[in-house]
């Protein structure tokens, strides 16, 4: 069986900027709740992005579930979900609105997006608010309808990126209770925020990224074992330091 993703020897810089990654390798097992962490500027996100098939490469191969990104990207597309930490979506409209115009986007059938726009605000506590405009909402309702979104086609693979910024405890206890349903419905989870105490809550196996470099990769619990570390925190700061890095 293959990787739900296999990166290979991937370098990669901004236009006119140094290498941000050299010679990365890394391997996501299927069905994993996977959580990448890293200082400010460490190249996490982007690591994200390039995952996601959001940004070209030109060195190296990624792979999702044995096929390289950019020989077979419209493939890929509709097997991959992104929840960015921006919101996507378009405010003016109702999240009913959103939701018909982005699974029209994913390809799907009038009556696939009216089960799955149903289904998921009803999952998300939106139901009731699903035909008002989303600039009326508060800032967790905003993450729901994000993540809603981006679960329209059920893909087998969510990238989250600080899928629960600003949100209250309700808000957050919700969309981590749904994250990990969909994982136990075969969805792979790729995460990454820097709440490190929901990340502990969420994530069974985590990689540490410095620098465009992986520094740790392994189960949450035999990293916090090996570094005799209580927590995601005091592993963190052994492993990428104390300095600040804004």
């Amino acid at each position: 069986m293959p990787f739900a993703v296999q990166i290979e020897n991937l370098s990669f810089n901004y236009k006119n900027q140094p290498l941000l990654m050299k010679g990365l390798h890394l391997s996501i097992d299927e069905g994993l709740r996977y959580g990448i962490f890293g200082p400010n500027g460490a190249g996490k996100t982007t690591l994200m992005n390039l995952m996601a098939g959001l940004l070209p490469y030109k060195e190296g191969s990624i792979k999702i579930f044995g096929k390289e990104i950019s020989a077979h990207k419209k493939e890929i597309n509709r097997i991959i979900g992104y929840v960015p930490q921006d919101f996507a979506f378009y405010e003016e409209l109702s999240p009913s609105e959103n939701m018909k115009f982005f699974g029209a986007w994913y390809g799907l059938k009038n009556e696939k997006i009216t089960s799955k726009t149903k289904e998921l605000l009803s999952v998300m506590g939106l139901l009731e608010v699903g035909s008002k405009a989303v600039k009326q909402f508060s800032g967790g309702m905003k993450r729901r309808v994000n993540l809603a979104i981006g679960m329209m086609h059920e893909p087998k693979i969510l990238f989250l990126d600080e899928p629960t910024v600003g949100v209250d405890v309700q808000s957050r206890n919700a969309i981590i209770t749904f994250l990990k349903e969909i994982n136990q419905q075969g969805t792979t989870l790729i995460y990454t925020s820097h709440q490190l105490n929901e990340a502990e809550d969420l994530c069974e196996q985590i990689a540490l990224i410095d620098q465009g470099e992986i520094i740790a990769n392994n189960s949450l619990n035999q990293l916090l074992q090996q570094h005799r570390q209580q927590g995601l925190e005091g592993l963190f700061l052994e492993l990428t330091g104390r300095a600040y890095r804004d």
